[in-house]
């Protein structure tokens, strides 16, 4: 990439950040009578339709606005703002056997998401959770909240290790293995991982040890024929059915880029060429040549999810592999930035930074919402573009994706523009 080109970039995501993103969060997200962020607003940013609070999504808040603190060198008033649902979480979240709830009401009190279902019913809350709290400590220097953070991590490790971790809202069949669980466990881990390193924790050698073998993981098991698979046998055998045989381009590219991260840390060039190749390929494969795009899932061989239900027919992937696979999503392309623009820096490869351009052309004339005084993306897209009015995994609008990735982004053009 030419200096001329990152930095026009780099003003249009900074930009961007600051004059469509960060506003409507701040302006909307913050619940300053008890605590929290809000997070239920219809597709649009127009309605609050709740007041609910997903775990899942507070977590994720707190690490966006120390994020914000980290790369504007400003700690206030993100860092504030971070501590508001720091402290929330730390008062309201944690059940008894110190796992996490999914749902608080506003107030903070937990709630069965289904009567009857249990609060603790998604262990990726928990990550998200440990993970906001390690990137806050990181730029807060709080050594208590980064040991909270580790407690819950051990805790997540635990489950991992026991085969209890909970992947609600994709629960998979019995004797599956999710790429999910490790792909999340190692990002935390990384988070982990710098907080660690910028407060001088002796528990730094033992997380990175943890990052070492979900790479491991990750690389060994759920890659095949130039893709990631989304679920394995729990053997890491490969069904031919439709749970085995289906890609989710979106987590392809969130996943590689985790690894590129690592491979980075370790001077290891073999596996960021690997991770960028696995970028091309899930473009190639996910990309929709009629109408723009990337598709929410596909099948190995390209086109709608296919293969055999037998024996798994009441699985809750099965209905959404059929009805939502071509659906557009905010966050499958600002992770597709990222990845892609990454390893063409990392690599060299061209190709990536072309998979970048088209995809940043597509992405901003897509999904940044027209009505400029509400901002935000609207999230979520049918086929060809036009809004569609449900949701995806959370009935949210999350904070996470754009932001986490405009933040990336700005950081990684910062140093070509350097």
């Amino acid at each position: 990439m030419n200096k001329p080109h990152a930095e026009r970039l780099l003003k249009f995501y900074s930009d961007h950040l600051h004059e469509v993103i960060v506003p409507f969060w701040a302006d909307r997200g913050i619940d300053r009578q008890d605590g929290g962020y809000f997070t239920c607003f219809d597709n649009t940013g127009e309605r609050l339709v709740s007041t609910d609070k997903y775990v899942w999504s507070q977590g994720r808040f707190v690490y966006v606005l120390s994020a914000l603190a980290e790369l504007t060198g400003r700690t206030e008033p993100h860092l504030s703002d971070a501590r508001w649902g720091v402290d929330f979480l730390r008062k309201h979240c944690l059940t008894p056997n110190a796992h996490c709830a999914f749902l608080l009401t506003k107030q903070g009190e937990p709630k069965e998401p289904t009567p009857g279902g249990g609060l603790e019913v998604s262990t990726y809350a928990d990550c998200f959770v440990a993970g906001g709290f390690a990137k806050y400590a990181e730029q807060a220097g709080d050594q208590e909240i980064l040991d909270a953070a580790v407690r819950i991590y051990d805790s997540i490790l635990r489950r991992i290790d026991a085969g209890t971790f909970k992947t609600e809202p994709y629960p998979l069949p019995p004797g599956y293995k999710a790429h999910g669980v490790a792909m999340i466990a190692l990002n935390t881990a990384q988070e982990l991982s710098a907080a660690m390193g910028r407060l001088g924790d002796a528990r730094l050698g033992e997380i990175s040890n943890r990052c070492a073998a979900f790479v491991t993981e990750i690389m060994g098991k759920f890659v095949a024929d130039g893709l990631v698979r989304e679920a394995v046998g729990a053997d890491g055998e490969r069904p031919d059915n439709i749970i085995g045989r289906y890609v989710n381009p979106g987590h392809i590219t969130e996943s590689m880029w985790f690894i590129m991260h690592h491979g980075r840390a370790t001077g290891d060039e073999e596996l960021i060429a690997k991770a960028a190749g696995l970028v091309k390929s899930a473009f190639r494969l996910g990309w929709d040549d009629q109408y723009g795009g990337l598709f929410q899932y596909v099948d190995k061989d390209g086109g709608k999810p296919a293969g055999a239900t037998a024996g798994i027919e009441s699985c809750p992937m099965i209905p959404m592999l059929a009805s939502d696979w071509d659906a557009k999503l905010w966050w499958v392309h600002s992770e597709g930035l990222y990845a892609s623009l990454l390893g063409h820096v990392l690599t060299g490869d061209d190709e990536l930074l072309r998979m970048h351009d088209k995809l940043h052309e597509y992405t901003f004339g897509t999904f940044p919402n027209p009505h400029k005084d509400v901002g935000e993306w609207i999230h979520i897209r049918g086929r060809t573009g036009d809004p569609v009015d449900k949701t995806v995994a959370l009935p949210v609008k999350d904070p996470m994706h754009i932001w986490r990735n405009l933040i990336l982004l700005i950081h990684l053009l910062r140093e070509i523009a350097r």
